[in-house]
């Protein structure tokens, strides 16, 4: 029996020593990028694949951090853009979509989903984020960079009130505008 545990013990440390003297396959390959966080300041990323790290981007003239000016510059009715309980855009939400997203000429844009409180919870969160996404896939057609994309549900209502009204300000679609400081 000893000698069937020592066996056991040897196979194992023996595939432990040859995992570690293979281990992760290193490329040499650098992936990189510049996040934007919600409050418009820039960081730069970068992944080598073992361990990634982010870094604040510094203006070169201020030494302050380099922040966009964020705005809401769009927030459409998903009245307007969807058909009821879809997230498929109608043809005049995607035109209207097409022309916003080509004319605002931002650095960048962050699309957040919203819904009124007439569904369960776990309905609404999946309808915000699938709306969220179909505007998200019309900016990046037109060549639009998208930051962020997100569906918050009905936990963000704009208006108070359980009554048509209330529902029709908070069923919506919010894109906030990264534009580069003047």
């Amino acid at each position: 029996m000893a000698a069937v545990a020592a066996l056991a013990l040897s196979l194992t440390v023996s595939a432990d020593r040859a995992e570690a003297q293979t281990g992760p396959v290193i490329t040499g390959q650098i992936e990189w990028g510049v996040y934007v966080a919600p409050d418009g300041c820039m960081r730069w990323w970068a992944d080598g694949g073992l361990e990634g790290y982010m870094v604040t981007r510094f203006h070169p003239n201020t030494n302050r951090p380099y922040c966009l000016q964020t705005t809401t510059c769009l927030t459409e009715s998903t009245d307007v853009l969807f058909a009821t309980d879809s997230h498929h855009l109608t043809d005049e939400g995607r035109a209207r979509l097409e022309r916003f997203f080509r004319t605002e000429n931002a650095f960048g844009y962050a699309v957040y989903g919203h819904t009124d409180e007439r569904a369960s919870h776990a309905y609404n969160q999946a309808l915000s984020e699938r709306r969220a996404n179909s505007v998200a896939q019309v900016a990046r057609s037109v060549g639009a960079v998208v930051e962020a994309v997100a569906g918050f549900g009905e936990t963000r209502p704009r208006a108070q009130g359980h009554n048509e009204h209330a529902w029709r300000q908070n069923r919506r679609v919010e894109v906030v505008c990264y534009h580069l400081p003047e």
